[in-house]
């Protein structure tokens, strides 16, 4: 099973961020890729989300699960999210692909194109901390599926 981030915007190459998602993408058993993306037009705000949601549309592989990162989304104990992750490995899923927009969210293309809608909770994070986030809980997800003792009830 394969898993993309697919995301907007470019992370700084040894920010604090990249260097603890490096950490924990080394670390996970299930391959991690992360594809970044900006549009560089000055758009108005309801054209940049709609030409950044193509921009991750089209860098989406063919039947994929999509997991559009989204405010209003489900939300999920980490071993729900651990638990729907085996489960799309158990159904011989090979890509997984989760979508992290700009500051402006997904267009409701985008949004309609979605196995799932995912949040991760009310607060409103920064894009580069959400995606710090989202690594982070992607390879407790995988600790989980593998019995690691990293995650704790």
């Amino acid at each position: 099973m394969n898993i993309t981030l697919l995301t907007i915007g470019r992370m700084k190459k040894n920010s604090p961020e990249f260097n603890i998602i490096a950490g924990y993408v080394k670390q996970c058993k299930w391959p991690i890729t992360i594809k970044e993306f900006e549009e560089k037009r000055p758009l108005k705000p309801e054209e940049l989300k709609n030409a950044e949601s193509q921009l991750l549309l089209k860098a989406i592989p063919p039947r994929a699960v999509i997991i559009v990162m989204d405010e209003k989304g489900q939300q999920m104990t980490s071993r729900e999210f651990s638990q729907y992750l085996v489960d799309c490995q158990n159904r011989n899923i090979t890509d997984i692909v989760f979508l992290i927009g700009g500051a402006n969210g997904h267009s409701d293309i985008l949004k309609k194109k979605a196995t799932l809608l995912l949040s991760m909770g009310k607060m409103t994070l920064p894009h580069m901390l959400a995606r710090t986030v989202l690594i982070e809980q992607l390879f407790r997800a995988c600790s989980i599926a593998h019995h690691h003792p990293y995650h704790r009830d």
